[in-house]
């Protein structure tokens, strides 16, 4: 029974019995005396007698030796008998008949291709040529299944390399299917790479790979389909890189793939092409690759424009919508990725998508303009759920409360704001509960909400849990208890523990971390420290600039985030170096900014407070306009703006009460705001405008002992 099964599970196509079908059966039955019909032979094999069975048909005339063993052996592996099939399949002396195989084929494809009526038979038949490469074939099966897959490997290898050789130009169609030569070869061709990767051989693998896909084996286009796809699949899952290819014969400008991941992509796009021309049926495992192929290159855009060109009804119409927002939020066009879910999500498509509405949820909480369109689907997904996934339900309750916090920053009056921000923190406390207060993403937005509300206690012990949940691998829950921690006027601490994130991090992510490190030694006093760090800092952004610059593609999401965060360093120095005096390096500081960043609103602010330090008032006024020309929210220009109206004209001019409001309404929780609008009010002399000015000196304590030296988010 255990052999009989090995037979079903190891023959693959072949029968279980001699075909009556096969014209080199058909001719050994058919013999002088009927001496080998199936049962006397069947009685033989059982005596176990291989040797005379062997020596009885080598006697009989109608076979050679070589063919008697083909035929013998493949009896044996079609009962099961591997050991027994591999004895008979090693006594073929293959490298003997190879040169009879190569003029066999060879003459064969001349006679078909001259058409010639030459009766003339070659010293070997083509149906020998089809049963010694069946031998072959099914001595690679044996070898296979026996674990000695090198072996098997090198069977099968051989008749590739005989056909090769004889047919350069490749195999003519319909060559040899009278005899199955054509089945055999195909069969070849795709067992080779899988016997090299069961033997471990990355290089030989790739090359047997790469020879069944160029050279022509006249393979149906199934099987070439099908040896691609296991091609990729080799390609991005193997573990290592492999050698790129050397065409010799490509067309001049033609792409040559340089690693896995371009020759993959480049499969999987040949077999989306063929099933948009219908010449094989549509495999929803290619579009699975290609989204990972092109996700890992980075280059999701492309991934879009195949989704786009697939014909209609191969993917589901809200399918193709959530792919396609999917792609283009990864290639960072966030509002393009939104409007195709608004569309996924209306009544005429599927209104209670979860994954499109956790996915709109999670665009719009990451933009605060859109912050209450985000409350919106992060409730339409709760409700969608109704208890049936609790793991996506607290996905939901995080976006619901992030979404929530940036809706509280667009409310008019204080009462509503509170109310968003008791929402927020609902929901993220709820998130964190129901996740074990082991969800670092959540953590961290809830010491961030803390820490807005200025709860400061609260937000220092959830920030730790971040960074010791993660490890300190995060440079984000770092800074944000460094800030915390700067917020608690604790700068020593602060500093500690951004020296110990600069210990921990790699030279790429510290950007962030050397300029809060800057901070805080211009906060202690230490300006000449800062003054270093800054350099520092620059140094490496240098440094970044051109170690990226082949990686574009990478690099681009980031590079105008690094751009800005140089041009803010050149203004952080420039405020520096104001405040030594030394006006020339402020000047040069402002001026390499300008050059990266031509219009920015920071850079006029600080060439401002320069003019202001200076005591040239009317040209520091004027830098501000600039400043609030270019951002009219800018919320120090408003402020510097007041502060020197109130200094050169009347202390309670209505217009420095205007430029305050306007920036109180950007950022109710500044404190030099709230305390240059108390002397506005103790400037007008009234009791009343005395307590209001009261009031707000109050709110500038409260505020000023409770700031970070940047802020949380």
């Amino acid at each position: 029974m255990k052999f009989q099964r090995s037979g079903e599970q190891l023959g693959g196509t072949y029968e279980t019995q001699p075909s009556s079908e096969s014209l080199i059966t058909r001719d050994f039955f058919s013999g002088s005396d009927h001496s080998f019909l199936p049962g006397k032979l069947d009685q033989k094999l059982d005596t176990g007698n291989i040797e005379e069975a062997e020596l009885s048909l080598r006697e009989s005339g109608v076979l050679n030796y070589e063919e008697a063993r083909a035929l013998l052996g493949r009896y044996e592996y079609q009962k099961g008998n591997l050991v027994a099939a591999l004895h008979v399949f090693e006594g073929i002396d293959i490298g003997a008949v190879t040169p009879k195989i190569k003029i066999a084929l060879s003459k064969n494809r001349e006679r078909r291709k001259k058409h010639s009526h030459n009766h003339g038979e070659p010293e070997m038949s083509i149906h020998s040529v089809g049963l010694l490469f069946e031998a072959l074939f099914l001595k690679a099966k044996s070898l296979q299944a026996l674990e000695r897959f090198k072996e098997a490997a090198q069977s099968c290898k051989v008749i590739m390399d005989i056909v090769e050789s004889s047919l350069p130009e490749g195999l003519p169609d319909n060559f040899g299917a009278e005899c199955k030569l054509q089945e055999t070869v195909s069969k070849a061709v795709e067992l080779l790479p899988e016997l090299w990767k069961l033997a471990d051989c990355p290089r030989e693998a790739t090359l047997s790979y790469r020879r069944a896909l160029l050279h022509k084996w006249n393979l149906d286009p199934g099987t070439i389909a099908k040896i691609q796809k296991e091609f990729v699949v080799f390609l991005l899952y193997s573990g290592g890189e492999v050698m790129p290819p050397n065409l010799r014969s490509q067309m001049d400008g033609s792409f040559v793939p340089g690693n896995n991941i371009e020759e993959a992509i480049l499969l999987l796009m040949i077999l989306l092409r063929k099933v948009t021309l219908n010449r094989i049926e549509w495999d929803p495992s290619i579009l699975d690759h290609l989204s990972f192929a092109l996700s890992v290159s980075g280059d999701l855009s492309s991934l879009a424009n195949h989704l786009e060109e697939l014909l209609p009804g191969t993917l589901h119409r809200s399918e193709r919508f959530h792919d396609l927002a999917l792609c283009n939020y990864g290639a960072g066009k966030d509002l393009v990725a939104l409007d195709l879910l608004r569309k996924l999500l209306t009544g005429r498509e599927r209104p209670e998508h979860v994954p499109g509405l956790l996915m709109a949820s999670k665009i719009c909480c990451e933009n605060p303009s859109l912050a209450e369109e985000g409350v919106s689907f992060s409730q339409r997904a709760l409700e969608s759920l109704d208890g049936r996934c609790k793991q996506l339900e607290n996905v939901a309750k995080f976006y619901l409360g992030v979404s929530s916090s940036a809706h509280s920053k667009l409310a008019v009056s204080d009462f509503e704001k509170f109310k968003r921000q008791s929402e927020a923190l609902q929901a993220l406390e709820t998130a964190g509960r129901t996740t074990g207060m082991r969800d670092p993403l959540v953590l961290y937005h809830l010491s961030l909400e803390y820490a807005e509300q200025r709860k400061l206690n609260d937000a220092l012990y959830y920030a730790k849990c971040v960074v010791k949940l993660e490890g300190g691998s995060n440079v984000k829950g770092w800074l944000l208890l460094a800030r915390i921690l700067s917020a608690q006027k604790q700068f020593l601490e602060a500093e500690s523990i951004i020296n110990a994130a600069l210990d921990q991090t790699g030279k790429w992510d510290q950007g962030d971390l050397l300029r809060t490190k800057a901070k805080i030694q211009i906060a202690l006093g230490q300006l000449k420290n800062a003054i270093e760090t800054y350099t520092q800092l620059l140094a490496v952004l240098q440094i970044q600039s051109k170690s990226f610059g082949s990686w574009k593609k990478l690099y681009k999401g980031n590079r105008d985030r690094a751009r800005n965060l140089e041009v803010e360093i050149w203004h952080d120095l420039a405020h520096v170096y104001i405040s030594l005096s030394q006006w020339h390096d402020a000047e040069a500081c402002l001026s390499k900014s300008k050059a990266i960043k031509p219009y920015s609103a920071s850079r006029c602010h600080a060439l401002g407070i320069m003019y202001e330090a200076k005591g040239l008032y009317k040209e520091s006024l004027k830098a501000f306009r600039d400043a609030l020309d270019i951002d009219p929210g800018h919320v120090r220009s408003l402020i510097s703006t007041a502060e020197v109206l109130r200094h050169c004209s009347n202390k309670s001019n209505p217009a420095v009460r205007t430029f305050l409001t306007d920036a109180l309404r950007h950022d109710r929780l500044n404190a030099s705001a709230w305390y240059n609008l108390g002397l506005f009010h103790k400037a007008e002399g009234k009791i009343s405008s005395l307590v209001e000015a009261t009031e707000c000196f109050q709110a500038a304590h409260s505020l000023e002992e409770s700031t970070p030296l940047e802020p949380f988010r």
